[in-house]
């Protein structure tokens, strides 16, 4: 355990203090001056093969936390198996006005309405550039700037920019902050982008490595749109689906009063809505292709239920708003630990195993 995490129960008061953004920054900030520190060895059972990749342990840090690779490594010494940044957008942009950030701290929540502030891929890209020959996984999260006239042709400058440096890309046509950007993930305009993606993928491919693509998805989708991702996934060779992004649904079981904010919602009320999707989507994929779940895991049991959901990876972000930077390398001791009980020899003896029942439970409690 690193000084910062055994502190943190002390430290999380004074940082919730602040305003959420502010406060956010000032992590990242701190994060950035940590001395590099290798990543720490992992139960070789939570080693997982997807997508062509070696990870160390399933557990991933989201998109959102790092959208401008200011501190990967750092997170990976902390015991993420692998890191995504961004959503990191061709050209610079602010976002939306702030206040855009609130904790639900009665719910252990968070309401964020960001729309992909970044500061553009060239700033991204070069720091990326400094950690080559670095051990960890790092993949990229391409989004589109808010007055593109083209987004297909943004996720296709992403992809090309990063060709050498990301271990993944993950296309997120999911957010909810950006205006229209969920009507990409209708069949007929997803088919078009992602056929656009591929095609920009496999021309880099030619002159370097070729990256495994994944496409994130909202966990808002009725079955019918679920479907309708799946068949174009399948169809278009994608490497891989991540299930799901925040959601703008508000669960009647929300009691702070930040709840009425507009934005999506991340965080322990997504858990089971995430989890819905998730197998929906893991039932129709019939084993084609790996499922990264996010959503609501805050612990090693949420992180196991996503795994019996289908996903084959977990990552997550909220909870460490209230966990602190410990709790990666908690749930990974505790996926251990259900190893020991359930006498497995990996997690992939778990994936799906829940899946049907998750799914006819529905999204909703």
């Amino acid at each position: 355990m690193t000084l910062i995490s055994a502190l943190w129960p002390l430290i999380r008061p004074a940082v919730h203090l602040l305003d959420a953004e502010r406060a956010h920054e000032k992590t990242l900030s701190v994060l950035a001056r940590l001395p590099f520190r290798a990543p720490p060895a992992f139960d070789p059972r939570l080693r997982v093969r997807a997508f062509g990749l070696d990870f160390p342990n399933p557990i991933g840090l989201a998109a959102g936390f790092d959208k401008d690779a200011v501190a990967p490594d750092a997170m990976l010494g902390f015991g993420f198996g692998f890191v995504e940044i961004g959503s990191v957008t061709p050209r610079r942009q602010s976002g939306n006005p702030k206040p855009r950030l609130f904790r639900l701290a009665a719910d252990r929540a968070v309401v964020n309405r960001l729309g992909f502030n970044n500061e553009g891929a060239a700033a991204a890209l070069e720091r990326l550039k400094t950690r080559r020959g670095r051990r960890g996984l790092v993949g990229v999260n391409v989004g589109a700037n808010k007055d593109s006239a083209d987004r297909a042709a943004d996720y296709v400058t992403g992809v090309k920019t990063f060709a050498q440096d990301a271990a993944f890309f993950t296309v997120n046509v999911s957010s909810p902050n950006t205006p229209g950007l969920r009507d990409l993930q209708a069949r007929a305009a997803l088919d078009d982008l992602v056929a656009r993606v591929i095609a920009a993928r496999d021309e880099t491919a030619a002159r370097g490595p070729r990256r495994p693509i994944l496409l994130k998805i909202a966990p808002d989708l009725d079955l019918a749109g679920i479907e309708d991702v799946v068949s174009v996934a399948r169809a278009r060779g994608l490497d891989g689906l991540v299930v799901s992004n925040t959601t703008l649904a508000r669960p009647a079981s929300l009691r702070a009063p930040q709840a009425t904010e507009t934005g999506g919602l991340s965080g322990a009320p997504l858990l089971r809505r995430a989890n819905w999707a998730l197998a929906e989507a893991y039932l129709r994929m019939e084993g084609a292709m790996p499922l990264v779940g996010v959503g609501g895991v805050g612990s090693g049991a949420d992180a196991l239920s996503k795994i019996r959901a289908g996903a084959t990876l977990i990552e997550l972000y909220t909870a460490l708003v209230y966990e602190g930077p410990g709790l990666a390398a908690r749930i990974a001791r505790e996926l251990t630990a259900a190893l020991d009980r359930e006498g497995a020899k990996s997690l992939e003896d778990f994936v799906g195993r829940d899946a049907a029942a998750v799914a006819a439970a529905g999204p909703e409690v």
